[in-house]
């Protein structure tokens, strides 16, 4: 699966903050990561940061920085995108048996062509 490191802005110490995390799935220059924590009843830090401050900055290999802009995907998003992250990559539906939160789909896109939230 692919690799990301994931910089977002602490949201108590406005600082920055990277992550490593996998990417399951990309449609064209949008890339999705899933917040899932292990399976954890709590929402990972990194979530909680882009939550507070959607944008961020995406390092994969051989690619440049690129400044990002995260969302949680929506309701008919996650129903559309779910399957196809579990399809490929059972340890996610794991991952959501073991917690009563519903793990959130993130959604990355360039902040060039972020749509803009509502």
């Amino acid at each position: 699966m692919p690799v990301l490191e994931l910089t977002t802005i602490g949201r108590k110490s406005g600082q920055p903050r990277s992550v490593m995390l996998t990417s399951p799935h990309r449609e064209g220059d949008a890339v999705v990561i899933v917040a899932s924590k292990g399976g954890e009843d709590s929402h990972p830090a990194w979530f909680l940061n882009l939550r507070e401050n959607p944008t961020v900055v995406v390092s994969m290999k051989n690619d440049l920085d690129r400044k990002m802009v995260a969302r949680v995907a929506s309701p008919g998003e996650r129903q559309r995108l779910w399957p196809i992250v579990t399809g490929s990559y059972a340890n996610y539906a794991n991952y959501q048996e073991k917690t009563e939160r519903e793990i959130p789909l993130v959604v990355l896109e360039p902040a060039d062509k972020a749509k803009p939230p509502g």
